[in-house]
């Protein structure tokens, strides 16, 4: 067709967007969640919003949105969690390299390296408590920002 060939893992700034695109394509799980989540919404909240004369935007960011915030709180956890502990996807693509030029080379696929590959235990350890001690505090600032912007019908 006349395209130039894109070396998408040859490239370390091109090497990132497969694996984004990979952690876009298991987004599934949380679409099923949310799909339930929809299913929870009251049909009697959209009634009302009808008659009162809500439209369809009034409707999303007035009724789904909150009501859809415990959900979207969940999946936001999961989804950060499941971010810093990416390496399945990273290892098979680099064959555990990190190439080209380290530009794959996520904080789990580092520690696994250093604890078998370079086999300094010690050092992969205390990644992992450092790793274990961000993801918390993040964890944390979702949690206690929560308040905020979660709705919870009770």
């Amino acid at each position: 067709m006349g395209l130039s060939r894109v070396s998408w893992f040859g490239d370390e700034r091109l090497a990132i967007w497969p694996l984004v695109l990979l952690a876009v394509w298991q987004f599934g799980s949380s679409m099923i969640i949310f799909a339930a989540g929809l299913k929870q919404i009251p049909v009697s909240y959209y009634e009302a919003a009808r008659i009162d004369g809500a439209g369809n935007s009034k409707q999303f960011f007035y009724i789904t949105l909150p009501c859809l915030s415990p959900v979207i709180l969940f999946n936001l956890v999961m989804q950060v969690i499941s971010c810093f502990m990416s390496f399945t996807q990273v290892y098979i693509i680099s064959n555990g390299t990190g190439e080209p030029n380290d530009s794959t080379n996520f904080f789990a696929l580092y520690v696994y390296n250093q604890a078998f590959k370079y086999f300094d235990m010690g050092y992969a350890s205390a990644m992992a408590w450092v790793l274990l001690v961000i993801v918390s505090i993040v964890t944390l600032i979702i949690f206690k920002t929560s308040n905020h912007w979660v709705f919870y019908d009770n």
